[in-house]
């Protein structure tokens, strides 16, 4: 059976618009071509629905890929969001205010957020739920741990790295500090903090958690100028959510539990 001059047409025709799709590294929209094409033809779509469809494609896939880029960028330690958490079973959070956060409006004008309160509480959960919103929305965002933080900036001096240092934690719009108070810093660990603090301060936003109360800073890291310092930039513009609630995680522990005391006690019987 012979080809026609016009099927070759066709045929060299939707090979060179691969070729142009893929010299053009919409690779997304090359691979999806053909079955756009079948899909216009059977549902007798317009050309320009047909090339809208063929573009949507290769724009999800590019958003699918920067995503996933920012979130190994931001080190998150769990893929919670705000859905995830439990507003009822710990009434020591103030909802409207963790609600008007996630607009993520405190990003706008670099403001700061402090999430003050005893182990446990839920603290953890909220800044990684409003990191994940950010990263969600196109935003850079850096997951970190004081300690961890600290331990950097300190390597870094040494190792005649600093200002490498400073550029890359000024970098992300939004910079996460976990648990700051739980572990002793490494030596010039505050100062190392504030340095961070203040390279950021009127420029990004920082999300801290800590379990030391504002009025304690002085005497828990050794240094009251500073305490003091570090302070007065996070404080200028930041919302401070005080949690003194139950235990949020000692709670899904306890719900764990039960779960699988029934479970045992259901086979039992």
């Amino acid at each position: 059976m012979s080809t026609s001059p016009m099927q070759m047409s066709e045929a060299r025709r939707f090979q060179q618009l691969r070729g142009h799709l893929s010299y053009l590294k919409l690779n997304d929209a090359a691979e999806a071509l053909n079955r756009v094409l079948d899909q216009a033809r059977t549902e007798r779509m317009s050309l320009t629905a047909a090339l809208e469809r063929l573009l949507e494609i290769e724009v999800e896939a590019t958003e699918a890929r920067r995503l996933a880029a920012r979130l190994r960028f931001a080190c998150l330690p769990e893929p919670w969001t705000l859905n995830d958490f439990d507003f009822a079973a710990q009434p020591g959070v103030d909802e409207k205010l963790i609600r008007d956060l996630a607009t993520l409006r405190f990003l706008d004008d670099a403001s700061n957020v402090l999430f003050v309160g005893p182990p446990g509480v839920g603290k953890t959960m909220l800044s990684v739920a409003l990191g994940r919103a950010a990263v969600d929305a196109g935003h850079r965002v850096y997951f970190t741990t004081a300690a961890e933080l600290a331990a950097k900036c300190h390597k870094a001096a040494l190792e005649g790295r600093w200002k490498t240092c400073m550029r890359f934690c000024v970098g992300p719009k939004l910079l996460i500090i976990d648990e700051l108070g739980y572990l002793p810093l490494p030596e010039d660990g505050a100062s190392a903090l504030f340095q961070v603090i203040n390279q950021r301060y009127l420029k990004s936003s920082t999300i801290l958690t800590t379990n030391v109360g504002i009025a304690d800073w002085a005497g828990a890291f050794g240094d009251a100028t500073v305490a003091a310092a570090m302070l007065d930039r996070l404080l200028h513009r930041a919302a401070v959510a005080g949690i003194d609630g139950p235990s949020y995680r000692l709670r899904n522990h306890q719900t764990q539990a039960d779960t699988i005391r029934k479970g045992v006690n259901a086979r039992v019987s």
